[in-house]
């Protein structure tokens, strides 16, 4: 077993996840905590799941993104047939992964199967998965095909990684060993079986129940607490003058609040009860403050800890850049309209 030590070390300066890592990753289990137990996974409940998320960051930044959406797209074992999700789970190293984006096309064919095209950018994890996910609008005859209420039609797909182009193209100053990379898919053939839909689910949980914007809300949530946490632990060693408690005690309040707010979710769940528009909306307003509360800390921190701090090759540069990469994520960024660059 690998030490967040070890880990740290493993990938300090690296531009991919170690094979030690990825085989550590594999050997506990860390990318199935979503997948229920009666398909090989380790079924963590929400609360349990966001404590895992959160240590991961804290070690480190790419390490705990790559171990969060790929476990985020794992989730998806609910929502494929389970003698799929069998199939596929049956494997100890299987790992799912890809785009939110909209970023092709799925012509439909006369025998169901669908003909996928396209390209889809930001697939965490990329040199690592298994198979990757994507959102594609179905078509038929080259046009969209609409719902009842006019809108286009799109479904998920699950392509294995043989079937896939890889593009290298992950550029950003941070989040370097995540494997953040595009890929493309020409002119392959997918059963309707490797299909799904976000919100229709072959498994009964409460974690089926959790609506999927407060899923992504705090799991995210959970990273940049996580990673906020490491950069005061790197600040403190090069300024160990400077009285980070405050920060740090924030940190954990927050982190203490975000695991309540998941309680609270489970037992609204537990009732019987959905998770009112409103309260969702309240969550997330929650997150955006924090996001924005965090990148001020931390950049205010960053501007005092002197010329140490700017070498590339030093440990809080690494864990600063991912975390302001990580932020970048368009989640929790707030309309530009409400900016104001006056001064």
């Amino acid at each position: 077993m690998l030490s967040s030590k070890e880990i740290r070390h493993e990938l300090h300066g690296a531009s991919l996840i170690s094979d030690e890592v990825i085989q550590y990753i594999h050997k506990e289990g860390l990318l199935k905590i979503w997948v229920p137990k009666k398909y090989g996974g380790l079924g963590y409940r929400f609360e349990e799941g966001l404590k895992a998320l959160f240590g991961w960051a804290e070690t480190d930044g790419s390490f705990g993104w790559m171990l969060t959406l790929c476990a985020g797209a794992n989730y998806f074992s609910r929502n494929i047939k389970p003698e799929v999700a069998q199939l596929l789970f049956t494997h100890s190293e299987t790992c799912f992964g890809g785009s939110g984006m909209i970023g092709g096309t799925a012509e439909k064919q006369d025998n169901g199967n669908y003909l996928i095209n396209g390209l889809w950018n930001f697939a965490t994890g990329a040199p690592h998965l298994t198979h990757f996910t994507l959102n594609a609008k179905v078509t038929e005859n080259g046009k969209p095909i609409m719902d009842k209420d006019g809108k286009e039609i799109i479904h998920s797909f699950i392509i294995p990684k043989e079937q896939a182009q890889i593009i290298p193209n992950w550029k950003s100053m941070g989040m370097k060993a995540s494997g953040t990379y595009s890929f493309t898919i020409e002119n392959v053939i997918v059963s309707e079986d490797y299909s799904f839909v976000y919100d229709t689910f072959f498994t009964n949980d409460i974690l089926d129940s959790i609506p999927f914007r407060v899923f992504a809300d705090l799991t995210l949530l959970v990273n940049y607490l996580g990673m906020a946490s490491h950069f005061i632990e790197e600040a403190e060693c090069i300024r160990p003058g400077i009285n980070f408690k405050n920060f740090a005690e924030s940190v954990e309040k927050n982190l203490d609040k975000v695991l309540y707010i998941a309680r609270e979710v489970e037992n609204i769940l537990d009732d019987q009860k959905e998770i009112s528009e409103d309260k969702q909306n309240e969550i997330h307003e929650y997150g955006v403050e924090l996001v924005h509360k965090l990148s001020h800390h931390i950049l205010t921190a960053y501007t005092q800890l002197g010329i140490r701090a700017t070498d590339p090759y030093s440990a809080v540069y690494q864990v600063f850049c991912d975390y302001f990469t990580a932020a970048m994520h368009s989640n929790f960024r707030p309309s530009a309209d409400a900016l104001d660059f006056s001064f």
